[in-house]
Order: C-alpha cells, then structure tokens, then sequence
C-alpha cells in the first residue's frame, strides 16, 4: 500500500489529495495542517496519522481529544516513511518542508509553486542528490510534463500555458474599484483566497511562468502565456517543426493530484466521462490591465534573488488586499516597486531567507 504524507493537509488542494487517497486506497502517514481545528480533527479521526503538525494554538485541543496524538514539525511529518508528499502548504512556509521532503528521498507532489519559483535550481539540488522526484500538481504543468514525455528537449519551441483570466478579463473597465469579494469569485476553479487573488491579477500566471523555467528548466523566452477562457485546454508545447501537443481535461484538480500520486499509472476516476465544451478561445493577455503578469517576466529575466522578492512582496499585498487596506491595483504597483529595489545577489539558501524577510517588510512599507 502506498504511503503518503500530506503538507497543507486541511488547503483546497490537500483536502482533494485526501480524496485521492481515498479512491485509491493509501495509507496516509502524516498531516500537516495549520489552523482550521473543526477540519483537522475530522481528518486525524478519519486517517489516524502516525505524525501531525499543526498551529501550537491548536495543540491543546488536539492533545485533549486525541490522547495518542504525537504532535510533530512539519519538517518532521516531511520526514516520515513515505513514498510521496504532497507539498501544498502556500507561500514560502511551504519550502522547509518541501526539502525535507526532497532530501528523505521521496516523491514530490509539488502544489506550492512558491518554493520553486523561489528556490528552484537549490530545491533540484537537493532532490538529485537524494534521488527523489518532482512531479507538478498544478493543472498547467501537470500538463506540459505529460505532453513532454517521449520527446526530445532539442525538439521543444515553446511552453505554453494557458490562463482563464481570472474574473476581471473583460469587466469592470475600472480594476481600482475591484473588493475582496469580487476577487476571490473566480469563474473557474475553486482555490485558496491566495490563489484565487493571485488569477484576478494574473500574478499566478506569471508564477506558473516562473515555475515552469525552474520546472522543466527551459529559458524564459520560450515560456508564453496564452488566455483561454474555458479553461479546458492546461497547456500546450509547441515544437520546432510546427506541431503541438495540448493536454485537456475538466477543471477539477483531483486528476492532476492522482496523476501526480500514481505515474506512470493511469488509474480511473469518476471524472472520465466528462463533456468536452463545444468552444475554445485563445486571447493574448492584456499585460496594461494586468502588469503583475509583466512584473514576473522581469523578476524571472534579473534571475538571482529577483523571484524570492516578488513571491514574498506577492504575499504581503495580497493579504493587505483582503483586508481591505489598499486597492486591487496596488497589487501590482507594490511588486514592481519591490522588484526594483531588490539587491543583484546570487541565489543561496543563506540570501534566500534573508531577501525574503527584506522583501516583506519593502511590501509593507507600500501596503
């Protein structure tokens, strides 16, 4: 039986991988959650894990209602006897984990987009040297590995990912006058507030973007991104003879998670019998309305500690978005001004951390 460990257990994407796990019969090892109590609990008695690392403000509750608990780090449950983790903890609190999980010589699961874009070429270090595996959860990239599978990398011309265009692609013509609530009502697909923020602006793109260079490690300049409202078709790979291969599927994250879970295996799903939509449009992005997209394929162009910079200032405007403290529009402003400012230094670990910390606070300072 297949073992599994789930980081960001209690997320949209973790809960679906539970579902996963559940159609296919896995054990899964150890949850690593942060504060959503009422889900954790639900989760523990369902799967009774051998490690789970939650919120220390959770820690008394859990104790009480589980005496067995044994409560760990979420570094620790990364650690765990396991064939594959799952990494969808958001942000950059997602990378610890991430190379632990690297490091014990697992498969990765990879749904935090954060720690590749940020760590990238030091992440794949570390998962060579352990012999472990990167396998991409998110839809896009899901896709582009399963259309470069048996070709040749000489052969490749461009990546193509494709972008719903969030709920503002055509409407309202005035973005500064977007609310949280409008923002997080994506037409599409149903994700964390991060996420779903992160389409409206197209910043998510442009972190796709940026994890797909550090991904499949092809040059920015042949990473593209295309608009396709009906968000049916993931991705595209174009080659150098004109051919293309696309990979299309419903908007349901379930299949790429079990993709990911059971490569080379393609095992069945309730989902297979789905309608194909009988329209599919492609759309250059509008990079005036949307200048986060922008923004990325500059932060990617600097390399270096560019990426962590913006993926950090990213977080911080996003959350002063929710809370109502300054406008959609300041999104965008806030990175590029982040992103100007940032020191050229090569990317260690050791200026990883501390640009990410800089980074945070120069958002502030304009959130």
């Amino acid at each position: 039986m297949k073992r599994v460990v789930i980081l960001g257990s209690t997320g949209s994407i973790g809960r679906q991988a539970l579902e996963v796990c559940r159609w296919r019969g896995y054990r899964v090892v150890g949850l690593a959650a942060g504060k959503n109590l009422e889900t954790l609990s639900q989760q523990i008695a369902e799967w009774k894990p051998l490690l789970v690392a939650a919120d220390e403000s959770l820690h008394p509750e859990l104790r009480a209602h589980f005496p067995g608990l044994k409560l760990a780090t979420p570094e620790e449950v990364a650690a765990l006897e396991a064939e594959v983790a799952v990494a969808a903890i958001p942000g950059l609190a997602g990378l610890a984990p991430t190379r632990v999980a690297a490091q014990t010589g697992k498969r990765i699961a990879l749904a935090n987009k954060e720690a590749m874009v940020a760590a990238g070429p030091l992440l794949w270090q570390e998962v060579e040297a352990a012999r472990a595996e990167i396998l991409p959860v998110d839809s896009e990239h899901s896709v582009l590995f399963q259309a470069l599978l048996g070709e040749r990398r000489e052969d490749v011309a461009e990546l193509i990912l494709t972008a719903s265009g969030g709920p503002f692609l055509r409407a309202p013509e005035d973005l500064s006058q977007v609310t949280p609530e409008m923002a997080l009502n994506h037409p599409r697909w149903r994700m964390g507030p991060k996420v779903t923020v992160d389409s409206a602006t197209l910043f998510n793109k442009g972190l796709e973007v940026l994890e797909a260079k550090e991904l499949f490690r092809f040059p920015l300049e042949k990473i593209k991104v295309l608009v396709h409202p009906q968000a049916y078709v993931h991705g595209l790979v174009r080659f150098v003879d004109g051919n293309l291969k696309a990979a299309l599927g419903p908007t349901d994250m379930r299949l790429f998670i079990q993709y990911a879970l059971t490569y080379p295996e393609r095992a069945e799903t309730p989902l297979k019998d789905l309608p194909l939509p009988g329209v599919l449009e492609f759309l250059e992005p509008d990079l005036n309305r949307f200048p986060a997209l922008k923004v990325a394929y500059e932060a990617g162009k600097r390399g270096g500690v560019a990426q962590v910079a913006v993926s950090a200032a990213d977080e911080v405007a996003v959350e002063a978005f929710l809370a109502g403290r300054i406008p959609f529009t300041r999104i965008p402003e806030i990175l590029a001004r982040v992103l100007e400012a940032t020191p050229s230094l090569p990317l260690t670990w050791e200026n990883l951390f501390a640009v990410d910390a800089w980074a945070r606070e120069e958002a502030k300072r304009w959130a």
